[in-house]
């Protein structure tokens, strides 16, 4: 795999972290961890999308950090799990595999200025 879609990767768990964190750090330190995980989170993209289509990598990092969100809220803090939010996510992720199989290794922005 390549590196730049590791990172992305990373920062969608780092979303995963700070959506959380938002809703529910109680603690000054909780808090800290919070706008730190922002920060990699967003530093990440923004790597990746040095190399990586911005559109596709974007993509993958909502749709897998609202996907891991889900499954955090309902494997940690007990929120509800029902058929069709499993279907929904399923779905989302249908897409983002979509989208990085059908998205050419050499898109990125170096493949555009060597035109």
């Amino acid at each position: 795999m390549n590196r730049h879609w590791m990172l992305v990767f990373i920062a969608a768990a780092c979303e995963i972290g700070w959506v959380t964190g938002l809703k529910y750090a109680d603690s000054a330190w909780q808090r800290a961890l919070t706008i730190a995980a922002i920060l990699l989170s967003f530093a990440l993209l923004i790597r990746s999308g040095k190399k990586l289509p911005a559109a596709t990598a974007y993509a993958v990092f909502v749709g897998l950090g609202t996907a891991g969100t889900v499954v955090t809220e309902t494997l940690f803090f007990g929120v509800p799990f029902s058929p069709v939010k499993a279907a929904l996510i399923a779905s989302l992720l249908v897409g983002i595999i979509g989208l990085k199989i059908v998205t050419p290794p050499g898109d990125g922005p170096e493949r555009r200025e060597s035109r």
